[in-house]
């Protein structure tokens, strides 16, 4: 009895070993056939071309390329994307031009500030692709100015300037020339009827303004958050305007790149404007800030307290030096709103090369359809937006008001009444 036990043994053995690779296969398929399944959900299109590097500056309005980045918008449109955190607004300017980077978040302004010489080699070409925020930059200054003036108010800052100017020289700081936070500077100090030629006005880049206010060396600054909200927070100055309250709804940091990169890789450079829109949108849900406030204050980015950066994202300004608290409900930084904030729009590029003008920066009136119509790609713009199916505004090249002054401006006379304030 004894072979014929070893030889059922066997083939029950056999038998088993048989089933159980069948059933552990079919368990195999299953799972691939659930992943499969689940593949449309989470799948990256097929990335095409090489890496492309944009450039950021530790500002809260770099969001839309972060969360593009972290959220994994890049790879599902198909591009291999790297974040590069920059020094200063100079760096982005040299990098853009030279290659280095094919595109950055980067001042509105920048780009015709370098092309009529301003603050680079006239000429050079840096493309602005699209808007990336409206609003949400401000105008710190320091305790000295507490007792002197108020917030959102011009009534007191000359007469605080010059008895101020009587024991010191005044210094405010800007983070580029011809740059937004400039501009939005010097307009303020015209609004306020100051000379700008009789105060000092220096470049700092936006991470060291908060230190540079802590040692004396400027007694005010104009930046983009949460250098403010910072400043408020370690007791050093106070908010006394946003610069929603000068125009609101302004453009502000714009998707700027490289020339030959726009034009040799135009298919790349649509899908990254495409997850950057995406992310424009997801940014605009107030439900999403806290979490954006909590990635963009990682240290490989603005390196800042997410909450300090969560609490303007919501609109909320602690206003520093007693002042109290503001909310700001239809005016706070915006990103998207159904795509009035993306588009980018050649009368705002007349507009700050008329600043120059008016501020002494270009001693001629420069052509300035012209440079609008080379800087700035709206034809690339409008493809994005309608296989997005994003609505273009039909606004471009229409008057509009500048908030703190109530002047308005004509793009199609640039040579009007701006020019002359």
């Amino acid at each position: 009895m004894k072979p014929i036990n070893a030889i059922l043994s066997f083939w029950f053995a056999l038998l088993l070993a048989v089933v159980s690779s069948a059933t552990l296969s079919s368990c195999g398929s299953k799972s691939a056939a659930a992943e499969n399944a689940s593949a449309p959900e989470t799948a990256e299109a097929p990335v095409t071309g090489k890496k492309i590097t944009l450039g950021i500056i530790p500002l809260t309005d770099c969001a839309p390329l972060v969360i593009a980045h972290e959220k994994g918008l890049f790879k599902k449109y198909g591009v291999d994307v790297q974040i590069s955190k920059e020094a200063s607004w100079a760096n982005v300017r040299d990098k853009i031009l030279t290659g280095e980077l094919d595109g950055a978040h980067c001042l509105f302004g920048m780009p015709f500030s370098v092309y009529t010489g301003v603050s680079g080699k006239a000429g050079s070409e840096m493309k602005i692709a699209m808007i990336l925020n409206n609003n949400g930059q401000a105008i710190t200054l320091s305790n000295d100015f507490a007792s002197k003036v108020g917030f959102q108010k011009l009534d007191g800052i000359a007469a605080a300037v010059n008895q101020m100017q009587a024991k010191k020289e005044l210094t405010f700081a800007m983070t580029y020339p011809g740059g937004t936070h400039d501009i939005w500077l010097r307009y303020w100090l015209a609004a306020a009827k100051v000379d700008q030629n009789k105060v000092k006005i220096i470049t700092i880049p936006p991470p060291q303004m908060v230190a540079n206010m802590k040692v004396g060396n400027m007694d005010g600054f104009c930046v983009g958050e949460p250098w403010n909200q910072v400043a408020v927070k370690q007791g050093i100055g106070f908010t006394h305007l946003a610069t929603q309250d000068i125009w609101k709804n302004h453009p502000e940091k714009a998707l700027v790149v490289n020339k030959q990169f726009s034009e040799s890789r135009r298919e790349d450079l649509k899908k990254v404007m495409k997850a950057i829109m995406e992310a424009s949108i997801w940014l605009d849900d107030l439900k999403n800030r806290t979490e954006a406030a909590e990635i963009i204050g990682r240290a490989s980015y603005v390196n800042a307290p997410a909450k300090e950066i969560e609490t303007r994202l919501m609109g909320d300004y602690d206003l520093g030096a007693n002042l109290g608290k503001h909310t700001y409900k239809n005016d706070y930084m915006v990103f998207h709103n159904k795509g009035a904030v993306n588009y980018p729009r050649k009368a705002h590029g007349i507009w700050y090369m008329n600043q120059y003008v008016r501020f002494g920066y270009l001693k001629e009136v420069p052509d300035y359809k012209t440079i609008a119509d080379k800087l700035i790609i709206q034809d690339l713009y409008a493809e994005v937006a309608k296989e997005m199916g994003v609505a273009v505004p039909e606004d471009d090249m229409k008057p509009f008001t500048i908030d703190l002054d109530k002047v308005t401006f004509d793009p199609n006379n640039p040579a009007g009444p701006m020019a002359q304030k």
